[in-house]
């Protein structure tokens, strides 16, 4: 069995510590009531082993042999660093860092391999301990919201004036829920002396099990934190291989050009190497898994012949809505589904055309939504809820002219937050617009770019939006889900490229990144493409796209 030299240092350590422990534990037999009063006081500093001895001294019955060996023992395992220890038999690692000159991690690791080979025990204990908050120690200085409330009035008082005390929001539901008062027309009345409860003991000092602790952890008064020791023990068997002789020469890692030119190598303990230990895991730089998702989708997009285009998070509601026929009371438009901003934005000169569109349908064969467009209502500025207010845009600025652009970008809603929806996600929008672009070039170009996500079968479904017509939904197959759909598609209306001159029709579709990834990535919960998770990120597997 060939051990490390750090290995065979540390069981050379190991060996004169138990038996120190176990010659001081016999010799101290006789006096254990002794040794017991010793232990309460080892934080005070005391000795053990010189404090025992001079005690032995001075008892002519006892012999003191066995404990004068033990501290030799002890004082040449330790280098006379002799400190206030009990249990030698398994010291903890922060004494053997200390004696053996090196860092608590370095002596776990050489404990490990020991504890491979059978030749010593690492311990490890985890205990539980508990510290006050802020709030924990305002509490346990003044007293909890609902004692300091039920002491702030005699026998009753009316609930609007103990609403007005400062404790009132916090302290009534726990006066309730104690069972100190009840509520009837409007007087608070007390209906119990208050003992003092096992949470308000625990405050005083709180530890672990006792009754009170959980409460506190679920008021935030108290946290939990956890304290881990190691200890080591050696074994029989690495008793045995000390008892044989240990080398314990310093072992040679690297040569120097002057030791292999006066062959002064040959007289030095060389370091073994096992070629088959894999080498310490190194993690290089990498994307994050998300970020070369979208990097894909613009790479296909960007070779199917589409510029990308950009702009701000921040749109007024003529472009987020109004542009984009869509009337000033539709759902979406409401607070709880869209970020409001407290700013507006000047609207563009020609706004009047899509006034007249959604009142009577200006010049196009629309009859519009009816009733009064609100010029305010469309400078109110909100947090984009899709693309596509920089494709009208773009269509704006560029509207007699073929084009192939996308963008993807940002966008926000007003969402519950679950595994499946976040109120910020990202959304590839694309259109084009052309002379004789039809609906069959629409579907062929989701159907293209679809393959070339690694998605064999699309099909699409009939669908609805306000500003395409007619509108898809292009679906996916995914095995062991079925039929997934990936976003919407479809032919801008005419409400929507008129007031810009647009003469061409324009195919557009959007879908959302965040579910793409879902599907690709195998995940069940979006909410991993935003977190800080350093270990996914580093296992997630790299991969190029085949084209």
């Amino acid at each position: 069995m060939e051990l490390t030299y750090n290995e065979k240092r540390l069981l050379a350590v190991l060996k004169p510590l138990k038996d120190a422990e176990n010659a001081r534990k016999k010799a101290l037999e006789p006096i254990s009531e002794t040794v017991a009063v010793i232990r309460e006081n080892d934080s005070l500093g005391i000795n053990p082993l010189r404090d025992i001895l001079s005690m032995l001294e001075e008892t002519k019955n006892i012999a003191i042999t066995p404990v004068k060996k033990a501290l030799a023992l002890l004082e040449e395992a330790t280098g006379d660093a002799i400190e206030p220890l009990f249990d030698l038999d398994r010291p903890d690692v922060k004494y053997l860092a200390k004696i053996m000159d090196t860092t608590e991690e370095a002596v776990v690791q050489y404990a490990g391999l020991l504890q491979t080979r059978g030749l010593a025990d690492l311990i490890k204990k985890t205990t539980k301990h508990y510290i006050l908050t802020e709030e924990g120690k305002k509490c346990a200085k003044e007293g909890l919201p609902e004692r300091i409330l039920f002491e702030s009035f005699e026998k009753n008082i009316p609930i609007k004036e103990l609403q007005a005390h400062p404790q009132a929001k916090l302290g009534i539901g726990w006066l309730r829920k104690k069972g100190w008062i009840t509520i009837k027309d409007g007087i608070v009345e007390k209906i119990s002396d208050a003992p003092l409860g096992e949470d308000e003991i625990a405050l005083k000092k709180p530890s672990a099990g006792s009754p009170g602790i959980d409460e506190l952890l679920k008021r935030k008064l108290i946290e939990e934190r956890e304290d881990t020791e190691f200890r080591i023990a050696i074994t029989t068997e690495g008793e045995m291989l000390v008892s044989t002789g240990l080398d314990l020469r310093i072992e040679a890692g690297t040569l120097t050009s002057e030791q292999i030119r006066t062959s002064e190598w040959t007289s030095l303990k060389l370091r073994k190497y096992n070629v088959n230990t894999p080498p310490k895991r190194i993690f290089a730089g990498k994307k994050h898994p998300y970020q070369s998702l979208i990097d894909e989708m613009r790479e296909i997009l960007i070779s199917m012949g589409f510029t990308e285009m950009y702009g701000g998070i921040v749109q007024s509601s003529f472009w987020n809505f109004d542009a984009l026929f869509q009337p000033q009371d539709h759902p979406a438009r409401e607070m709880q589904d869209t970020f409001f901003l407290d700013k507006t934005e000047e609207l563009p000169d020609n706004y009047e055309a899509i006034r007249d569109i959604h009142e009577f349908g200006g010049d196009t064969s629309s009859t519009g939504w009816g009733g009064e467009w609100k010029k305010e209502k469309a400078e109110q500025c909100v947090l984009r809820t899709h693309t596509t207010s920089l494709s009208i845009q773009y269509l704006k600025d560029h509207p007699d002219e073929a084009l192939k652009v996308f963008c993807i970008g940002r966008v926000y809603r007003r969402e519950a937050i679950d595994p499946t929806h976040t109120p910020e996600f990202e959304q590839l929008e694309g259109i084009v617009m052309d002379t004789d672009v039809s609906f069959r070039h629409l579907m062929g170009f989701l159907k293209e770019f679809y393959h070339r996500m690694g998605f064999e079968n699309v099909r699409f479904r009939p669908a609805y939006f306000p500003y395409t017509e007619p509108s898809v939904e292009p679906e996916v197959y995914v095995d062991g889900l079925g039929w997934v759909e990936l976003g919407g598609a479809g032919i801008f209306r005419e409400e929507v490229t008129a007031p810009w001159g647009v003469k061409y029709p324009v195919l557009a579709w959007g879908l959302g990144v965040s579910r793409v990834a879902m599907l690709k990535m195998g995940l069940k919960d979006l909410r991993q493409l935003y977190k800080s998770d350093v270990d996914w990120v580093r296992n997630y597997p790299v991969y190029r796209r085949e084209d």
